[in-house]
Order: C-alpha cells, then structure tokens, then sequence
C-alpha cells in the first residue's frame, strides 16, 4: 500500500469539522431530481453504477416526494430492461441487462422499503440480481444461518481453485446500502485468493433483527458459520463496514476481537453521533444525504417511530456509554473525511484513540461521508487505493506472526 495514503491520526487533527449547523429543511422533489442526475453524471453516492440515461428516464417519471411515486419511476425503467434481459441473444447479453434492472430496482427502495411500492421493489432487486449472479464465476452461494426463529442470508464467494482454506471478509452493508452492493465491491478480493460474505447489517435488508444495543449477536453467529466451514482460513477472517455497516465492524472488532484478524471501518458512529444534539442538528435534513436520513433510521431501529424515539434510543447504541473502548480491538484501519456531515469527525479519533492495539487511519482532509469527495475520491477509488491494499497487507503480514 502507498504509505503516504495511510495518516496517522494525532492529537493535533482539527476537529472543527465536527461542528453541525442548525437543521436544514429537506430537499424538494425537484432539488432531489438535479442533485440525483448530478450524482449519477459524477458516479456519485448513492447512484453509482447507475446509467444516467436510465437515471434521467427515472427522473422523468417521478413528480413528488411521495414514496411510491419514486419507487414506480424507478421500477418502469428497470421493467425495461427485465424484459430486455428475458429476450437476450446471448447469456452475457442478459446479465447486464440484469445486473442494470437490479441497480434500478435498488434504487426504487432507497434508502430504505417503508412503503409498498419500495418493498416490492426492493423484492424485485433481490430477484434481478440472484438472475445476474447465476453467470458469476466463481459462483455466488446464497447462504441460510438459523438465527432466533429466523434466518441470516448471506452471500459467500470464494477464490477459483483455492488451495486450501483461505481468508475472508466478512462486508457488512450500511443504513441504505445491501449486500448486493458490497458484494459488488469485494468481487475484486477473490483475484487475490481471498473470498468473502456480504451481509445486511440489521434493520436493513433481510436481516432477522433490527438495530438495538445487543444486535451485533447476529454477526457472532455469522463468525460462529464460517468457522465451521472447512474452505475458510478461521484465523485470518477480517470484517468491513461503511458508515452504519462501520458501528458494527468497530464493535466486533473489539466483541470479537480474538475470532477477527482486523477491521477496516469507514465513517463509524461511535459516541458523538448517537447524541440528541446532533441528532438534531446535523442528522435531521442531511444535505449530503441525498434525502431523508432521519426517516432511514426510523425504519431500521428498534422501537423507533419518530425524532423523539430516536434522541431516545440512540445514546444506548454508544460505544463509550457501552464501556467498550478500553477494551483489546483486532487490528484496524479507520477511514473517513474530515468534512463528514453524516458522522463527526471527534467520533473517527475517538476510537483512534481508544484500546491499547495501534491503528492507522486514512482521512480525507476535503473528504465528507467515507472519505468521499467528488473530484476523484468515490467509493471504488477509495476501495481500491486505500482500502484493499491494507487489506492484503494484513493478510501478508498474517503469515509472519504468530497467531
């Protein structure tokens, strides 16, 4: 890895960055239309990988806030291209076509199915892109782990003609995104000989439980499968997670911390974020969230249905409170930009600075939400200059310490 992408976080790191201003009203249909297209023009979050023809298609179809307004635009386009994929010529000719509805029917339910019209979309996505897996290769194993009367589902794929077991990241997604997109992204660790298995983090997605202060259970009982499986090295499992996807990776880094040989969190909650001043002030109205923060956390923690349960609820999730942070932590990479409006920069060096084990961290000084920024720094950039070579460092190294 590029050392001089890895910065080391010290106390001097300004954390005015930090401030949150007062709340600002959510964006109109119409300023969330041109901020869309401009996001899908750049490969921006959340529409990249988005064609934005299909975008502006979409756009063109939606006329209010409402939910199921946006999720039918959506679908219309991503319907064309199911019918496209269903009269292809060729079989490589039908996955893209798949692998396009599936994008849009994603971005039908975003950020999170809390209307019929998003839930079935969000159906459909799931449908379009276990279609365009079936081409993968090496195959994707859509897996099945009882769990408290109910079911993890994941998705597991390892390295072509493995030799023996080998390691693996365990992705976990965040508040809006899903496995489908993280196992889109770490497709690029299977080249290396290293497999992964994406996962919803809770709330989202199929996950069996919502978000509550005991809820990493469900990712102990992830651990507790992989171990078991004979093609998977069960010293050299490491785990991801963006923004909210971060919370949990930081916090089995240090639950799990003997079963995880590291953990790369970008942009985690730790302390700050779970408070009701900056619920209020820097959560409500988000304006580098595309639209609607506050509502995708309602939906995805438990007993929460309005800005009071969450400034309720949120203070339990804190890792400080928790009494978690002066406990041993697997190795760690933090990522983030110190320009986040979504999560406080003070909360990225608080773990810094937390536990005994040494951590490195790379920060986008222009950076905003993991790191992010929209001349050059996108989600793919980022994974593959920063995140991926400390990956396959810790790997290397691995095999020179003692475990």
């Amino acid at each position: 890895m590029n050392r001089s992408l890895v910065l080391l976080m010290l106390a001097g790191l300004c954390l005015c960055a930090t401030c949150v201003s007062a709340q600002t009203p959510e964006r109109t249909i119409a300023e969330i239309k041109v901020e869309a297209q401009a996001r899908a023009e750049r490969g921006a979050y959340p529409l990249g990988g988005l064609d934005p023809e299909d975008v502006r298609a979409a756009l063109a179809l939606i006329q209010t806030r409402d939910r199921d307004d946006w999720a039918r635009g959506w679908s219309t386009v991503a319907e064309r291209h199911i019918a496209a994929a269903e009269n292809a010529r060729t079989p490589a000719e039908a996955s893209l076509a798949y692998k396009r509805a599936w994008r849009l029917y994603y971005f039908a339910q975003w950020p999170v199915p809390a209307s019929s019209g998003k839930k079935a979309a969000y159906g459909k996505a799931l449908d379009a892109y276990l279609k365009y897996a079936r081409t993968m290769d090496p195959p994707l194993e859509v897996v099945r782990i009882p769990f408290e009367g109910s079911e993890i589902v994941g998705y597991l794929r390892l390295p072509k003609a493995g030799k023996g077991p080998v390691p693996l990241a365990l992705a976990i997604s965040g508040l809006d995104s899903r496995k489908e997109t993280v196992a889109e992204t770490y497709d690029a660790l299977l080249k290396h000989g290293i497999g992964f298995f994406a996962v919803d983090s809770p709330g989202t997605g199929q996950a069996p439980l919502k978000v509550s202060p005991t809820s990493e259970r469900m990712f102990s009982a992830i651990l507790d499968y992989l171990q078991q499986r004979p093609e998977v090295d069960k010293s050299r499992i490491f785990t991801h997670g963006v923004s909210f996807g971060g919370y949990w990776a930081a916090k089995i880094a240090i639950t799990e911390q003997k079963r995880l040989l590291g953990a790369v969190v970008q942009s985690p909650p730790v302390d700050v974020f779970f408070t009701e001043k900056f619920l209020r002030e820097g959560t409500l109205g988000n304006r580098e969230y595309l639209f609607d923060l506050a509502p995708a956390f309602m939906n995805v923690i438990e007993g929460a249905h309005s800005v009071d349960d969450l400034a309720r609820l949120l203070p339990g999730m804190s890792l400080a409170r928790l009494g978690l942070l002066d406990k041993p932590m697997a190795a760690m990479l933090i990522v983030g930009g110190a320009k986040d409006t979504q999560v406080p920069m003070s909360d990225l060096d608080l773990l810094m600075r937390s536990g005994t084990t040494p951590k490195e961290a790379w920060i986008n000084p222009v950076g905003g939400h993991l790191g992010r920024e929209p001349r050059g720094w996108t989600d793919p950039v980022i994974f593959g200059k920063v995140i991926l070579p400390w990956e396959l460092r810790l790997i290397e190294q691995s095999y020179n310490l003692p475990r």
